[in-house]
């Protein structure tokens, strides 16, 4: 969780910064952090881009995490995504269909769905707070 910690630091959307850290066998397989698009203009340069309370510029540091296994052919099924904060119902179903089997929550977010579609797939859920997983170095 530390490193999830770690990773959220380079996040480029002023509203909230996540990070999140696939591993499989104690190894790290990807990284992700909320940030827009590569190419694109980011939060940090342009302002975020709110609709109903939620900046859409950005990819959320999950989406960012699975997509960086596909674009470097990292496999991530059977693996562990440790993440700064609750998926959102979205990367939730991400996590599923990437064959991901347990997800390390470092903090909340307001998705009761996402928390069934995990669920409803067998997805191991642990709650470590913030805190906790950078003091073990979880």
């Amino acid at each position: 969780m530390r490193i999830a910690i770690d990773v959220s630091t380079r996040a480029t959307c002023m509203r909230r910064q996540v990070g999140a850290v696939i591993v499989r066998d104690r190894r790290i397989l990807t990284t992700g952090y909320n940030g827009a698009p590569m190419g694109l203009a980011h939060c940090k340069e342009v302002g975020c881009h709110m609709v109903n309370g939620h900046c859409i510029r950005c990819l959320h540091a999950e989406q960012n995490a699975i997509i960086q296994g596909a674009y470097f052919g990292v496999r991530t099924d059977g693996s562990t995504l440790y993440c700064t904060a609750q998926p959102c119902n979205m990367c939730a179903k991400m996590i599923v269909n990437a064959g991901i089997v347990k997800v390390v929550i470092g903090g909340d977010y307001p998705d009761e769905f996402a928390l069934e579609v995990l669920n409803a797939a067998n997805v191991e859920l642990v709650y470590r707070s913030i805190d906790a997983g950078a003091a073990t170095g979880e």
